[in-house]
């Protein structure tokens, strides 16, 4: 089966089974739920890939088999995110940027955990780049250990299984079969979509606080409004 290279070819999802078989499905999973080095990695696509490869006999393994190891590299990779966490502390968001470390992406993943909560470590799964920061910023935050395993089993299971069991089903429709381009491209951008809903909202918020700010500004100037009022009724007194 080729596919259709969303990236270089070495992150080809049918590139990496053919050339690593499922030893390498299993250390991108791993890496990419808790490694900093893992963000970029196709995450969705791969275990999308690896369903279906299973399903039309290219991947000679028992799906069954497929899918524990699958959820053991996820919850284990968010583990060792965790524990980095921990041991890395502030430190991490005093980090300087570098061709594979942004700041950005720490803050992002700290502000989808403090937005969500515990139940983000369930919904930063089925989020590229920030699934891959949200188990380190629980360790930073120090999260209550027995939560974190809690959610972190429940996120495991729910994408690593989830996304490797629906590429499986799918499989055998022959026009997903057929498509297989088409459908990496969906789950591609069907994972950007909860990105892109997050940074219109804050672009929405950063126009409102401007437009709130210069108007607070205009009226400081002209010497009307809420402002210039109380400057008035203090020089009279």
């Amino acid at each position: 089966m080729n596919t259709l290279a969303l990236g270089p070819s070495w992150l080809d999802p049918d590139h990496l089974i053919n050339t690593f078989g499922l030893p390498g499905v299993l250390l991108v999973v791993f890496a990419e739920s808790g490694l900093l080095i893992g963000f970029f990695l196709p995450g969705d696509s791969l275990l999308f890939t690896t369903g279906l490869l299973v399903t039309t006999g290219q991947l000679h393994y028992p799906l069954w088999l497929v899918c524990v190891l699958i959820g053991l590299a996820a919850i284990v990779g968010d583990q060792v995110g965790y524990l980095f966490g921990r041991k890395v502390g502030p430190s991490l968001f005093n980090r300087p940027d570098s061709k594979l470390f942004k700041q950005e992406n720490v803050e992002k993943a700290h502000e989808f955990f403090e937005k969500y909560g515990p139940k983000s470590l369930v919904l930063a799964r089925f989020v590229p780049v920030i699934r891959t920061f949200t188990p380190i910023i629980a360790g930073v935050s120090r999260m209550n250990y027995r939560s974190f395993l809690i959610f972190n089993i429940i996120g495991g299971v729910l994408w690593g299984v989830g996304v490797t069991v629906l590429g499986s089903v799918l499989g055998k429709i022959d026009f997903v079969h057929e498509n297989i381009e088409l459908m990496l491209i969906l789950i591609v951008l069907v994972s950007v979509v909860p990105i892109a809903i997050e940074f219109l909202r804050a672009r929405s918020k950063g126009k409102k606080a401007a437009s709130a700010r210069q108007a607070d500004d205009e009226d400081r100037t002209s010497g009307s409004g809420p402002a210039a009022g109380r400057r008035g009724r203090h020089a009279k007194r």
